[in-house]
């Protein structure tokens, strides 16, 4: 067997023991990344619901915020809790990314914000949310991972 071949059967195997190897260290870090990773939407979700945020996304241009906030309030939260318990992680995923898009671009617009200090916190919010926007792409090409629903139905 050529060197060549033994060096890619090594990371197959390495990539795969780290991916999918549950019962290893590196497999128990994916369920708390999860739970890092979610902690933010499930927590933020209820706050779509109330009047004054719905208030401050109309006052932002939101169209349709009565409506609009909600809605990302419901995505925020089937979103989050089907990553974090890893059950169809990859849909949830990507409702995330429907959350976050419209949210990032229209909340966290640093670039109309003339005050300095308020430009800084949108410039931060904003990029918070493209880092977010980054995790939830990797799960849904990826998908949960072990110690998830996910991967007890498939396996």
């Amino acid at each position: 067997m050529s060197s060549q071949a033994i060096s890619s059967t090594q990371t197959r195997s390495s990539v795969s023991g780290v991916t999918a190897g549950a019962g290893s260290l590196s497999a128990l870090l994916v369920p708390v990344a999860r739970l890092f990773f979610t902690l933010i939407f499930l927590f933020a979700a209820p706050n779509h619901f109330a009047k004054a945020t719905i208030a401050y996304a109309a006052s932002q241009g939101v169209p349709f915020a009565s409506v609009l906030v909600p809605i990302s309030g419901v995505l925020a939260l089937a979103g989050g809790l089907s990553v974090l318990l890893g059950y169809r992680a990859r849909l949830g995923a990507w409702l995330l990314v429907l959350f976050l898009v419209p949210v990032t671009v229209m909340l966290h617009n640093f670039w109309a914000v003339t005050d300095p200090m308020m430009h800084q916190i949108q410039q931060v919010m904003f990029f918070k949310n493209v880092a977010m926007l980054g995790g939830a792409l990797l799960i849904a090409h990826f998908g949960a991972g072990p110690y998830s629903v996910d991967a007890r139905r498939n396996g």
